[in-house]
């Protein structure tokens, strides 16, 4: 489900009731974690974690014109989507979030090649995701962006 949304803000308030204090404590631990130079934006009808075009001028190879994205954060219909392209590209960070996972909750994991779902916002393990966030630098980022883009 993409938003009409412009803006974050305006995003934040379609955000059902009963699962906007998990959302809005979800995207607080990835705004804590998330290392400098990363900016919270629309994206994708999402909210978008990107690296702008001031860090990056080349932009997406699919569209240029965008920011290179790294994380999204969605209010899907059945669940919260948690979008992080660093777990579909860096083996070694999937490997350790993984692992991690079950010492921060006791659901089972519920993951796609770069998609997180969580069906109960109340069960989020939002310091695992605030460490997620924070493990890759935007550097990492783009030098791991670079050697596997197609």
């Amino acid at each position: 489900m993409q938003s009409d949304a412009v803006t974050v803000e305006e995003y934040l308030k379609t955000i059902p009731e009963d699962r906007k204090d998990g959302f809005l404590k979800l995207r607080d631990a990835i705004l804590a974690g998330l290392p400098p130079g990363f900016e919270e934006t629309m994206s994708y009808g999402m909210i978008g974690y990107v690296v702008p075009h001031r860090l990056y001028p080349a932009g997406y190879h699919v569209d240029p014109a965008l920011p290179l994205p790294f994380m999204a954060l969605a209010s899907q219909k059945n669940h919260v989507a948690l979008y992080h392209m660093g777990l579909y590209s860096d083996p070694a960070l999937l490997s350790w979030f993984t692992e991690a996972w079950d010492s921060h909750s006791s659901l089972k994991l519920d993951m796609g090649k770069s998609c997180l779902r969580f069906r109960n916002p109340a069960k989020i393990p939002f310091e695992l995701i605030r460490e997620l966030a924070a493990r890759m630098s935007v550097e990492e980022w783009i030098k791991i962006y670079e050697t596997t883009k197609p």
